[in-house]
């Protein structure tokens, strides 16, 4: 049991069933706690989906506390906590979701000395659907006092849990009146309560309620009084039991009002009414009196209502100011409606041109008024009614509706044909497009009236869009809707004819319709471009054909053909050659206009033809044709209706085949140093009406396989020689020469040691194609080996290899001394060659043995000098070193004896010196510099391996021919 102290929170008992949309209590309390008076609550709830956890809505003391879903609730107030007393809240939700559904706890943060009791309790709350409904016909009642009326209100609902409903009938007094009387209830106890004002009339009967069926109940409400008039509405409410035996409201609905006008039964004031005619034809006029008959008539206010079936048409007050209803306001200022008070005991009310709808029972009410500004009168009294009667005027006319162009393509014409017959009076025609898959009223294309005019719609206005429309009208009934041109699929769909006749006042319409269909310009169009041959050779000519097909008649529709090109290999997209418009003009393309005097553009029936004659290569690539069509009998032509791009056809252009063959034989070729010497290369075959371009090629002996090129003649013979044999002493050396038809020969004068190594020759065939030289294609000889003959006899020389460093700008000596004794009567001659990166032994100076200086590279001119102090001393001075001269020297020293006088000198005897590697330095000397030209120790560890690998590379080229064999 509890004992006192012991905290106790006590939460509403559950489970509990509230509709979605309501707005929901929950109440919760503690006692028997210690702290302050005023203890606070924080709610959550848990979750159907996730039973075990927490969910944070509301409490008193944290605004933090809300998770983020119930966070904007709780911020707008659609969730929040009314705190009844210290101790007591209620927890309200404005308006019940589906997601509020499961199981709430209300807990009291401790404000104890110590945990003891319970500090949370939960309720289990259901959502359920609100089905409770409740409707009433809204009326507008006018009774005279004494009058009985029953209103009728149906009531369900299909909620699963055992509920209770009750209904209930309200009075409202006034307009604005929003406090309701209760009329009469019937309780969620099935007890019929009445309220303080209608008890004693529901005793005695006059007020009761029935139910009909499941779901009808039904006022009655008999003998009615002056105090009843107002608004009356029915209102029902759903209850459910709790699980503490509370019953409680979980949803009401209002039905929509019944306005009711209860008219007072005058004593001294009699009301009558009379119509000229009762049964009346539509069109004609009605003319009603009101005639009041009182006592002292002109002394007194009246105020006059005319109603039709009740409701109100028009009042007169008692200043004689008209008011018309809503609904009559607009017929009244057309003149239609006409109310007068010809005299104090006569009104009139005059309906010209009556229509089907002014049918019905007539009163005129009449109300008299204390004073003319008075709102509520002292007696009224109720005419009779008198029943007035329209019958309708009926037309005979008929209509028809049919087109000649049921199916047609975007551009073509639309005839569309709108017959009316029976019409006895004039009829104005409406035409109507409604376009496929567009709900609505449609779009207005064109009207003639009655009298013949025309007036188009605004869609149709611009001729330069669909032609100048025509609306014709031909015969006595018969209107021709003629389109000029369609525009594109949504000129489809369906066209109505309406066709108006009045007479009368009057108006009788007929309408029929007629679907047309209309085909995209685009639809089925295809463009399709072949050739008879995709490779052709130079000179030959070749078509390509664009064949276009569509689901209409192409030859019937204005169409152009754009040819496109892209080259090969492709440089970008595809340009534009030329067009042809459907005038037949033709428009080049200024970029390819040298096509313009070698193409034929043709077009026969729906094919496109280029024929270009004398191919070339700039005609090798792709090809496109574009086809673009317009709308026929559209004028100028504008944008196209619709465009397709061809397929892609390969055009390849081939250069007629080589034929040509060289000789791959390889040779070799020996010459005494000095002397003159040919290379030879033979064709083995070639075309007579080809030409022959030659290139002479040298790869020195220790080279690393790149060729150097020494002599090119062209197919017109031009020469032109290589970097490395351009000076004009290289190129009085090398000649190039064709002998024959079949064989060219390169002639070396004068070879020296720097010639050593293997030619070989290049040959091209040209050939002479429609607009220039093309190369068929080439071929490369063998190897011809050049090899020198050295006497037996060698020179004794010095073979030291040296390495010297001098100062850009200075003077520098490379030595070549000749050791031991020469034969008598010989001369010696001696050449200084520079060893080039390519391998190529260039010769620099040489001294001939009859005292004559040579210098092959005029650029040393003035700058190389032979200083001969000995006659054994042939060493080299440079001057004015520059950085270009850095590489490795050697010189080569011949013996010479003259045969006799007169005759020519023979070699005796040759030797080469050793290598100097030359090594140039910046003006401002570099620390290696210094190293590698001193004499110490450790300039001879770092610069030697660099000297020996140099020497024994080079030394090779002096000996290698001498021991060869």
């Amino acid at each position: 049991g509890l004992t006192s102290g012991q905290r106790l929170v006590t939460l509403q008992q559950g489970p509990l069933y509230r509709v979605r949309g309501s707005h929901v209590t929950l109440w919760c309390k503690v006692s028997g706690y210690q702290g302050p008076a005023e203890q606070n609550f924080q709610w959550s709830i848990y979750l159907p989906s996730a039973p075990e956890r927490e969910v944070q809505i509301v409490s008193t003391v944290d605004p933090s506390f809300p998770y983020a879903i119930y966070t904007q609730r709780v911020r707008g107030r659609g969730i929040y906590v009314e705190r009844l007393q210290g101790d007591a809240v209620l927890l309200h939700i404005t308006e019940l979701q589906d997601r509020d559904a499961g199981e709430y706890e209300c807990h009291t943060p401790n404000t104890d000395e110590r945990y003891f009791g319970s500090y949370s309790a939960k309720v289990n709350l259901s959502v359920i659907a609100d089905t409770l409904s409740a409707s009433m016909a809204p009326q507008a009642l006018t009774l005279t006092e004494g009058d009985a009326v029953e209103l009728t209100c149906d009531v369900s609902k299909s909620t699963t849990q055992h509920t209770h409903l009750s209904v209930g009938w309200y009075h409202l007094r006034g307009a604005g009146e929003h406090h309701a009387e209760e009329v009469l209830m019937l309780s969620k106890d099935f007890i019929l309560k009445p309220g303080p004002s209608y008890v004693q009339r529901f005793l005695v009967g006059d007020v009761r309620l029935s139910k009909v069926g499941n779901t009808t109940y039904k006022l009655f409400l008999g003998g009615v009084k002056p105090s009843d008039q107002g608004q009356l509405y029915c209102e029902a409410a759903e209850w459910i039991e709790d699980p503490d035996k509370t019953w409680k409201d979980i949803s009401r609905k209002q039905t929509e009002r019944t306005s009711l006008t209860v008219l007072s039964q005058g004593r001294d004031l009699s009301v009558d009414i009379a119509a000229a005619a009762s049964s009346l034809s539509e069109g004609d006029t009605l003319q009603l009196n009101c005639i009041v008959e009182a006592q002292k008539s002109s002394s007194r206010h009246f105020q006059v209502i005319w109603l039709l079936n009740g409701m109100e048409v028009a009042r007169v007050d008692p200043h004689g100011v008209l008011t018309w209803e809503e609904e009559y306001e607009e017929r009244a200022k057309l003149g239609q409606l006409r109310a007068l008070k010809p005299s104090n005991t006569i009104y009139a009310l005059t309906i010209y041109e009556v229509g089907l709808r002014d049918s019905g029972a007539y009163r005129c009410s009449v109300s008299e008024m204390k004073t003319p500004g008075d709102l509520h009168g002292i007696q009224t009294n109720l005419s009779s009614g008198i029943q007035v009667n329209v019958k309708p005027i009926e037309s005979r006319m008929r209509l028809s509706v049919s087109t000649s162009t049921p199916q047609v393509t975007a551009g073509d014409s639309l005839i569309l044909r709108c017959e009316v017959q029976g019409a006895t009076s004039p009829v104005s025609v409406q035409w109507w497009h409604l376009p496929p898959q567009r709900p609505g009223p449609g779009v207005l294309v064109a009207t003639m009236e009655e009298d013949g005019s025309l007036r188009r719609g605004s869609t149709y206005q611009d001729g330069r869009t669909r032609g100048s429309l025509r609306l014709e009208k031909a015969g006595s009934g018969t209107f021709t809707l003629v389109i000029p041109s369609t525009l594109d699929e949504g000129d489809g769909g369906k066209y109505r004819c309406e066709a108006t006749e009045r007479s009368r006042g009057q108006s009788w319409t007929e309408q029929g319709e007629t679907a047309v269909t209309v085909s995209s310009m685009g639809l089925g169009l295809h463009a399709t471009l072949r050739s008879r041959i995709a490779t052709v050779r130079y000179g030959q000519s070749f078509e390509l054909v664009c064949q276009v097909s569509a689901n209409y008649t192409l030859e019937e529709v204005p169409a152009s053909v754009r040819w496109l090109f892209q080259p090969s290999p492709p440089t970008g997209p595809y340009h534009e050659l030329v067009q042809v418009f459907p005038s037949g003009t033709v428009a080049w393309v200024a970029a390819q206009s040298h096509l313009r005097e070698k193409a034929q553009l043709l077009k026969a029936d729906t094919s496109f033809r280029l024929h270009i004659h004398s191919a070339v290569a700039a005609d090798e690539g792709t090809y496109q044709c574009e086809v673009e069509v317009w709308r026929r009998n559209v004028l100028p032509l504008g944008q196209p209706a619709a465009t397709t791009r061809s397929n892609a056809v390969g055009i390849k252009v081939v250069l007629p085949e080589s034929k040509l063959r060289v000789s791959t034989e390889d040779k070799s070729v020996e010459v005494a140093g000095g002397a003159d010497t040919t290379i030879e290369c033979r064709i083995v075959f070639a075309q007579n009406n080809s030409q022959l371009a030659v290139t002479w090629y040298l790869l020195p002996p220790l080279a690393d396989g790149t060729p150097l090129r020494i002599v090119r003649a062209n197919h017109s013979s031009v020469l032109e020689y290589g970097p490395e044999f351009s000076s004009p002493a290289q190129k009085s050396r090398f000649l190039s020469q064709r002998v024959s038809s079949n064989v060219f020969r390169l002639q070396i004068l004068s070879a020296n040691l720097g010639d050593r190594g293997r030619y070989f020759c290049v040959v091209e065939e040209w050939l002479w194609l429609v607009d220039g030289w093309y190369k068929l294609g080439e071929g490369t000889s063998g190897r011809t080996t050049l090899e020198f003959k050295l006497p037996e006899r060698e020179l004794q020389m010095e073979r030291i290899n040296r390495s010297l460093s001098a100062r850009e700008g200075e003077e520098v000596t490379l030595q070549c001394l000749l050791q031991g004794a020469r034969l008598p009567d010989t001369h010696l001659s001696a050449t200084w060659f520079q060893v080039k990166n390519s391998g190529l032994h260039s010769p620099l100076l040489t001294l001939h043995q009859d005292g004559a200086v040579q210098l092959p590279q005029e650029g040393l001119s003035g700058r190389l000098f032979l200083r001969r102090p000995t006659a054994g001393d042939f060493s080299l001075t440079l001057r004015r070193v520059e950085s270009g001269d850095a590489g490795w020297y050697y010189c080569q020293v011949q013996e010479w004896q003259q045969q006799g006088e007169g005759e020519h000198w023979a070699l005796q005897a040759s030797a080469c010196s050793g290598y100097t590697q030359l090594i140039t330095v910046p003006p401002e000397s570099t620390v290696m510099s210094r190293i590698c030209s001193s004499p110490s120790l450790l300039n001879f560890i770092l610069c030697l391996p660099l000297v020996l690998i140099l020497v024994g590379a080079l030394a090779l080229f002096c000996w290698y021919y001498k021991y060869r064999k």
